[in-house]
């Protein structure tokens, strides 16, 4: 047995998925090297045997049968070869020259099939979804997408624990530029092993830690990432992640659907306006419930500030700490209905919205305005593109309900132009995040 042979069986001497099988190929003494969990052994070895048969009868020779099994490696690595086994590939080594051959073999299944998307919902349009295998979700893309013009660049990250990556473009549409930087970016740093989005964003882009907004946008839909590869952004797959990660991330995304295009233009412009006001009302309405109840009642009509002041009486405490108390209801219950069992969360969510919430008020914890002010935020909220995007909104109201709490009306303005401050000084190797995105022909989109 050579030293590459027992160096990589050492490797795997404790372990009881892997495979170590003796055999001849046309007189020829061969191991086959695999893992169990991998590899379909007994179905692999019966197709071998029907090849070798059928290559007996072509007369095939040695070197010729080799190349018709697979990629013939005369000098190998150990880690080379270690790394082809853990991604399921069979490893023949062939002892008269020590050469190896690396084969696909039977796989056994381990992907789910594809599936109608499971967190974004679609009104018109394509029903499949993205899975965890990268390859399948590289082909339903280009199924989606069928151009020669999809360009993919494959790596693959981390040391010891490897994970693979794919990055996708649009030729002659995405910046390359662009494409370069990201490809540099990951090149630099592809010894990272790659477990989740924070590992992708912080080490491997070496984006801030803190940055509330993300540079880079998800779908799980296959639409709509043909649509940004065609509007010149490019997309990163990540092996067992069913997502698709947009680069860079904009602020048209929040409310831009691609499967708006499936509507007729004034339905379209309805629906993107009705998201921008869902925007509006999320950040503002806590914000001005607070300024009009306790820094600037003035403001409001006699009889509105009558009425408001007669849901509040028998209120122990000031508008803002109301406003808090119930905010942190509200989100201990989305969070609650998101993570527990789907036939119990919609208890949870009965409970917390209808009980709770009526329980509060006849107890003059909160004012009945309040709810109602608290369900349109929740309404307008949920019409935002995204779960994260609709995330980072929920945080940053909280700021603007800060700002209103000291500074009244006055207040919202400043904390809006604090958060639109911020927006525009976010980008993604260069491109603006309240930008439009250009193509290498000029044309702009979003």
């Amino acid at each position: 047995m050579s030293a590459l042979l027992r160096q990589l069986s050492s490797e795997f001497s404790d372990d009881d998925d892997f495979f170590y099988v003796q055999e001849a190929i046309v007189n020829v003494p061969v191991v086959y090297f695999g893992l169990h969990s991998l590899i379909d052994l007994a179905h692999t070895r019966l197709n071998l045997q029907i090849f070798f048969e059928a290559a007996v009868q072509s007369n095939l020779t040695l070197e010729q049968l080799k190349n018709d099994l697979g990629e013939v490696w005369e000098e190998a690595e150990v880690n080379d070869l270690i790394l082809k086994m853990v991604q399921g590939k069979l490893l023949i080594f062939f002892e008269n020259d020590e050469s190896f051959v690396i084969m696909n073999p039977a796989a056994k299944s381990l992907d789910r099939a594809i599936a109608p998307p499971v967190n974004e919902n679609i009104f018109l349009g394509p029903l499949d979804a993205f899975t965890e295998d990268i390859h399948s979700n590289i082909g339903i893309l280009r199924k989606q997408l069928q151009s020669e013009r999809v360009k993919t660049k494959s790596f693959f990250s981390g040391n010891e624990d490897h994970s693979k990556l794919a990055l996708l473009y649009y030729s002659g549409v995405t910046d390359m530029n662009f494409i370069q930087k990201m490809t540099d970016q990951i090149e630099k740093n592809k010894h990272i092993a790659i477990h989740n989005l924070q590992q992708l964003s912080r080490q491997m882009m070496e984006f801030p830690s803190w940055l509330m907004i993300s540079k880079f946008n998800q779908t799980e839909l296959p639409q709509e990432a043909a649509a940004f590869l065609k509007q010149g952004r490019a997309i990163v797959f990540i092996d067992r992640f069913p997502l698709a990660l947009i680069f860079p991330g904009m602020f048209v995304d929040v409310f831009c659907l691609n499967n708006d295009r499936n509507f007729p233009l004034p339905l379209m412009l309805f629906l993107r306006t009705l998201r921008l006001f869902g925007i509006w009302l999320t950040m503002i309405l806590p914000g001005l419930y607070v300024a009009f109840v306790s820094v600037n009642p003035e403001v409001l009509r006699i009889e509105m500030a009558l009425s408001i002041a007669e849901t509040r009486i028998g209120i122990p405490y000031p508008a803002f700490i109301e406003m808090m108390f119930i905010l942190i209801i509200l989100e201990l219950t989305i969070e609650a209905a998101i993570r527990l069992p789907k036939n119990i969360g919609v208890t949870v969510t009965m409970v917390g919205g209808i009980i709770l919430g009526q329980a509060v008020v006849q107890a003059k914890l909160v004012s009945s305005l309040l709810i109602i002010i608290l369900a349109a935020t929740t309404i307008a909220n949920s019409t935002i593109v995204g779960m994260q995007q609709s995330l980072a909104l929920r945080v940053s109201k909280y700021i603007v309900l800060v700002m209103a709490a000291v500074f009244g009306v006055l207040g919202i303005l400043e904390g809006m132009v604090f958060i639109c401050a911020y927006l525009a000084s976010v980008e993604t190797f260069g491109v603006p995040y309240i930008g439009l995105l250009k193509s290498k022909d000029g044309s702009k989109y979003g």
